[in-house]
């Protein structure tokens, strides 16, 4: 009897890698990088889910694919979180000119200079 050689999902390592990036990227975008990066990272992990579950016992980094699913799931609860909170801080400001008042005034007590 020939036994089948287990082959590896095609976009586990890309979604992995996009989670990781989601991570980043909610902070440096507050939550819209975030919500795109791990958006794309969950859509490639559910592809290669599809794929898996049409033939499970061909394919060996199942466990790699559940990680980079969980990871993709956190970035986007974080980059959710991330959005709401700037959504917050602009409303209890009064609106956006008001947030951008404060945020100029913020990086000037920082020493930041803006032209």
């Amino acid at each position: 009897m020939e036994e089948l050689q287990q082959r590896k999902l095609p976009n586990v390592t890309t979604s992995l890698v996009l989670g990781i990036i989601s991570f980043l990227a909610c902070c440096c975008t507050s939550g819209i990088g975030g919500v795109l990066f791990s958006g794309i990272a969950l859509y490639l992990a559910n592809k290669d889910l599809k794929t898996y579950n049409e033939n499970p016992e061909q394919y060996s980094n199942y466990n790699q694919l559940k990680t980079a699913r969980i990871v993709a799931i956190v970035g986007l609860a974080l980059a959710v979180l991330s959005i709401l909170i700037v959504v917050f801080q602009i409303i209890s400001y009064g609106g956006w000119d008001a947030y951008m008042e404060e945020q100029m005034r913020m990086m000037e007590e920082l020493g930041i200079e803006i032209e």
